[in-house]
């Protein structure tokens, strides 16, 4: 049953990334929900494990390049561009939404994590 799954994403690797840089993008710009306000976690955290997501997504996705180390740096650049765009974003399209700078820096962080710890992850994955 495991590895059906891991074909599966090993399928549509490109596509889950895609997904989750949608969804993202939705969620960034989109106007709360008073779902998000019964979560009982900080704002930051949920910054930092959105760009977690996001960044390992696409970390998976190119995971088979020759360049390795220069492509995961290349994602987080990306990854973090797009973070920075959708806070000014935020703060200039929208009426509900405000720009924050430490909205940056929790994404940056997960972005990191998800950077550093990926090799880890990449074990535990190929052990299924």
């Amino acid at each position: 049953m495991l590895m059906h799954i891991k074909q599966l994403l090993e399928r549509n690797r490109y596509a889950i990334a895609a997904s989750f840089t949608l969804l993202i993008i939705y969620l960034s710009l989109a106007p709360t929900s008073n779902a998000i306000d019964v979560i009982d976690v900080s704002d930051k955290t949920l910054h930092t494990f959105a760009y977690f997501v996001l960044a390992l997504s696409w970390i998976f996705a190119i995971k088979s390049s020759h360049a390795f180390l220069k492509q995961k740096m290349s994602i987080g650049f990306f990854v973090l561009v797009l973070s920075i765009l959708l806070e000014l974003l935020q703060g200039s399209l929208t009426d509900y939404r405000t720009a924050d700078y430490l909205d940056i820096v929790a994404n940056t962080i997960g972005i990191i994590i998800a950077i550093v710890s990926f090799k880890y992850l990449l074990q535990l994955y190929n052990t299924i």
